[in-house]
């Protein structure tokens, strides 16, 4: 076992160190050239996470980033396949390059969720065969040797693994923020909703060791980093391998979820601690009691409900129920002080009755979420949901998304007034974007505040006086 799990970790770095020399071999082509590279990210935080390591190997091989893809040398587009909207925007972006292709030359490259389903990638080759690299989820370590062989070769590249990946240590990064930074701990889902693609295109979980995690995490605070958000598929049930114990690689007593995150926040610097995404059904107790008794770690917790209807919970394969859920929810807010919760709900899934929307409405209703992530759903090939037969009409759909809407946003205008005359602590992040006299930062909850005050407050934590609420923002004043 142990010479395997060696064997498996060599080849990991050696691949790694493979990949390292193409960067100098990209470079030495684009030397004086002065190329521009732009990337479109389009999905979650764990795809902008995966865009950041992109743009960190992309820069060291001698591009330059840019915001418009019509100066671009080098265009990458990192997809995602949740939802129909990000195939049209792909499709949509493709036809616009090829004008600029044959201009300018620009190797495409698009890689991502999308590009590991394969009606995908048929239609890429047959309505647009002039993108140059398709890299898949377990592939992205890759794209130097592809860009290489590119422009040594000027032959269309495929790379795609339907295997599940391996977990790939130091990889450049490129982060977008020198105050906030994401942190990926686990790869994959073994979950299977009915009405998710995921664990097609990301594969089974795997985790991260939890010495590169905490090195990763160091080496960000000392680097000023006030803010971690942890990212997985289903962070919770982030779990150490078996493996790991039998060759004495257990790390500082972590092997969960909930040791992780009590080691984590023992790391000097850094002054909040998030996560997404949990499943409900892995939040255990011990979870719990490190979200309670860890100072660092945000009281708002996501806590993904899908749907209110026991009936809908198990159409979709969720393995929770209503009562179960609002019953997780009681014993969090007992344990832990100044809880608030974020959701996501799916409306119109399969099957979805009125009755089924009611039962989201009174969930909604009795939990009082601080924000809620709404979808209307749509099929996704390739999942169970996508053969249900009983699909609600899209004017039904539309229906019921604008009534959720409407109570969502009552709950906020009234959530919103409890926090007028508190003092809240604000990681103050930068320039408001609508009013450049003042700064913005975030709360605990993620709440956005404006203030004003001298630049010099900007990357700090400051108590604030909330003053004013707005439906999207507080107003505040330092205290």
């Amino acid at each position: 076992m142990e010479t395997k799990i060696k064997n498996k970790e060599q080849t990991t770095i050696e691949e790694i160190e493979a990949q390292k020399q193409y960067i100098e071999k990209v470079k030495e082509i684009n030397k004086n050239k002065k190329l521009k590279y732009s990337i479109l990210t389009l999905g979650c935080q764990l795809n902008e996470n995966d865009s950041e390591k992109l743009s960190g190997m992309i820069e060291q091989m001698g591009y330059e980033r840019t915001e418009d893809f019509k100066d671009a040398d080098l265009a990458i587009f990192n997809t995602c396949c949740v939802r129909e909207n990000a195939e049209d925007r792909l499709f949509g972006k493709l036809g616009e390059l090829k004008k600029i292709k044959e201009e300018r030359g620009t190797i495409i490259a698009i890689g991502g969720c999308m590009m590991q389903e394969k009606h995908i990638t048929k239609k890429i080759h047959e309505s647009y065969p002039y993108v140059d690299i398709i890299f898949g989820t377990h592939t992205l370590h890759k794209v130097p040797e592809d860009i290489n062989r590119i422009l040594e070769n000027q032959k269309r590249v495929e790379d795609i693994l339907d295997i599940d990946g391996k977990v790939y240590e130091g990889l450049p990064i490129k982060r977008e923020s020198n105050l906030k930074a994401s942190v990926t701990i686990m790869y994959g889902c073994n979950n299977f909703c009915s009405y998710c693609i995921v664990p097609y295109v990301r594969g089974r979980e795997r985790s991260r060791h939890p010495k590169d995690i905490l090195e990763e995490v160091k080496n960000l605070a000392q680097e000023g980093y006030k803010e971690i958000t942890l990212l997985g598929q289903n962070v919770n049930s982030y779990l150490v391998s078996e493996n790991w114990k039998e060759t004495g690689k257990e790390y500082n007593g972590i092997n969960s979820f909930a040791t992780l995150l009590k080691e984590i926040n023992k790391i000097e610097g850094i002054e909040r601690i998030r996560f997404i995404s949990p499943h409900p059904k892995d939040f255990t107790d011990d979870v719990i009691e490190s979200i309670a008794t860890c100072d660092k770690v945000c009281k708002l917790i996501h806590l993904p409900l899908q749907s209110g209807s026991s009936k809908m919970l198990k159409v979709m394969n969720r393995k929770y129920t209503k009562e179960s859920y609002l019953e997780l929810v009681e014993k969090m807010k007992k344990r832990i002080p100044n809880l608030t919760l974020s959701t996501d709900i799916i409306v119109g899934f399969a099957g979805e009755t009125e009755e089924d929307f009611e039962d989201t409405l009174d969930v909604v209703r009795k939990v009082g979420f601080e924000q809620v992530y709404m979808f209307i759903y749509s099929i996704r090939e390739g999942t169970p949901g996508s053969k249900m037969e009983n699909q609600v009409p899209e004017e039904i759909k539309h229906e019921r998304f604008d009534k959720l809407k409407e109570l969502v946003e009552s709950q906020i205008e009234e959530n919103n007034k409890k926090y007028v005359g508190t003092i809240q602590k604000v990681l103050i992040e930068g320039l408001s974007k609508n009013n450049k006299d003042m700064k913005a930062g975030r709360t605990d909850s993620n709440k956005v505040v404006i203030v004003e005050g001298p630049d010099e407050i900007i990357n700090k934590v400051m108590d604030v006086k909330i003053v004013s609420e707005h439906m999207w923002y507080l107003k505040g004043e330092i205290v």
